[in-house]
């Protein structure tokens, strides 16, 4: 029950995150990266922003942490983030060895963290991870189905 409980206040602020997207006319999604129990990395998407296409919410995260801490191995490290990891994510959350990432709701077009396969649990790596899914789903996805929305009605 306790790691349940730690997952949702995680998950809001990966929220917050989002919604920070959300405010810049970004699509919402948001991450942290929590170690030790304390955020060592925030990103929400920036694609538009920065005319960067690998601007994705967990790359800005993984970025902040490896800066912060100095090092590029996310070693005992939980990634929260709105939405399931794409495959370019899923590979840097392997790379950066990233010990677990825990996602609020599908992504039926990029998810690659179980709906379209799994990158972040292929054996064949030389890392896996630990995945939880499904935390604040319908807060998550409230955020995107609301933003698209608010678009197509423009």
């Amino acid at each position: 029950m306790r790691r349940e409980q730690e997952d949702r206040e995680w998950m809001m602020e990966a929220i917050a995150e989002a919604e920070k997207a959300e405010a810049i006319g970004e699509v919402p999604i948001g991450a942290v990266i929590v170690r030790n129990n304390e955020i060592i990395g925030r990103g929400h998407n920036l694609r538009e922003t920065k005319h960067d296409p690998t601007a994705h919410a967990e790359m800005v995260a993984i970025r902040d942490a490896c800066e912060r801490i100095g090092a590029w191995r996310l070693l005992d490290c939980t990634l929260y983030v709105t939405l399931e990891p794409c495959p370019m994510c899923a590979g840097a959350l392997v790379q950066s060895r990233v010990k677990r990432v825990v996602y609020g709701t599908v992504d039926p077009k990029a998810g690659c963290a179980g709906t379209l396969m799994n990158l972040l649990q292929e054996p064949r790596f030389n890392h896996e991870t630990e995945l939880t899914s499904g935390v604040l789903q319908a807060e998550c996805a409230l955020l995107l189905t609301r933003f698209f929305r608010r678009l197509r009605n423009r």
